[in-house]
């Protein structure tokens, strides 16, 4: 193919080696996710659906980019636990939102105002599995990720519950996270290119304490990170707090993460031990994981590609379809 560089090809053969659907990489764009989805669902019933949510996520990108890493966020913790059905979104004393592992989402004002929108203009028309799924869509292009197409059609769950929320926590082994992917029908090659989603999010000090003043109970830093980046995160992540402040925060991409743009830098960070979360270091730790980084971190539009691909398949993660589920008027509440 004209352009196609050698780490085009190296990224072909991963695709091929670890995907279970062989294939599904295409030369600008990606194959669509197995199932009932289509392509512009809405077309004949609410023919402007993306348009409005687009708009919506645009106004909201242009007050706070960090949207992009909220959204994200969002779907991710949406699909990986009961599957993409909005659960997530429910309010409830026992819902998914009160889950340790969810404390400090955000991005729910966002996908009301879109609800209103199109409850306003089309009422039981959109759901919100398909809302959340194209408004992260929207935020990372806003970020400069590729706008791939979403496939549409889902509809959205009646169940929420704190206890059914099995996320990983960031300490997490490399063989215990890609055991987690599989789980959820994904790859390695899915993990590798879904934690670049890092490099445009924040994390608090909370989560890589440990990796600066007491790894592993040893009471040493964590070797694997470099000594310059243990010298500018202990600055950020003092050892202690005093009670009742607030814990730091620190970006997860060093190079830009206050400006929340897509790019590889990422990749790069972890090839030079630079990487802030424990499981994203942990990205280097195999020669598979380390041949990713090095390609990703010199091809950025084998990165977009990739990720456009990623995204589509962890959209498709346990949808409801026809008549299961059902299309909520409010995103907070089931419609009975």
């Amino acid at each position: 193919m004209e352009g196609t560089t050698a780490a085009s090809f190296l990224l072909l053969f991963f695709v091929l080696l670890h995907s279970h659907n062989p294939g599904v990489l295409v030369h600008g764009g990606v194959a669509p996710p197995r199932g009932p989805l289509v392509i512009h669902y809405y077309n004949h019933t609410c023919r402007y659906a993306e348009e409005f949510v687009k708009h919506q996520v645009t106004l909201a990108w242009n007050a706070d980019p960090s949207i992009t890493a909220a959204l994200l966020r969002l779907l991710y913790t949406d699909c990986f636990v009961s599957g993409c059905d909005a659960s997530i979104l429910l309010d409830g004393e026992e819902s998914e939102k009160k889950a340790p592992q969810n404390t400090g989402l955000k991005g729910f004002d966002v996908i009301d105002r879109i609800k209103r929108v199109l409850e306003a203009r089309c009422p039981g028309v959109v759901s919100c599995a398909d809302i959340l799924n194209l408004a992260a869509r929207d935020a990372v292009a806003l970020a400069g990720a590729p706008k791939y197409p979403v496939f549409t059609g889902r509809r959205d769950g009646m169940h929420s519950t704190a206890r059914s929320v099995d996320l990983p926590p960031a300490s997490i082994t490399w063989n215990g996270a890609l055991a987690y992917f599989k789980s959820r029908g994904l790859n390695f090659l899915d993990l590798g290119t879904l934690l670049g989603a890092h490099s445009l999010g924040i994390t608090h000090c909370v989560h890589i304490r440990d990796r600066l003043y007491n790894f592993n109970g040893t009471r040493r830093p964590d070797p694997t990170m470099s000594n310059s980046t243990l010298k500018q995160l202990r600055k950020q992540c003092p050892q202690k707090i005093k009670p009742g402040q607030p814990d730091p925060t620190v970006f997860l991409n060093l190079h830009s993460g206050k400006n929340y743009t897509f790019e590889n830098y990422y990749y790069s960070q972890a090839l030079h031990r630079q990487a802030v979360l424990g499981i994203d270091q942990k990205l280097t730790s195999t020669m598979d994981g380390v041949r990713i980084s090095q390609e990703f971190a010199d091809e950025f539009e084998d990165l977009r590609r990739t990720f456009a691909l990623s995204m589509s398949r962890m959209g498709n993660i346990g949808v409801l379809t026809g008549n299961q589920g059902e299309i909520r008027k409010n995103c907070r509440f089931t419609n009975v």
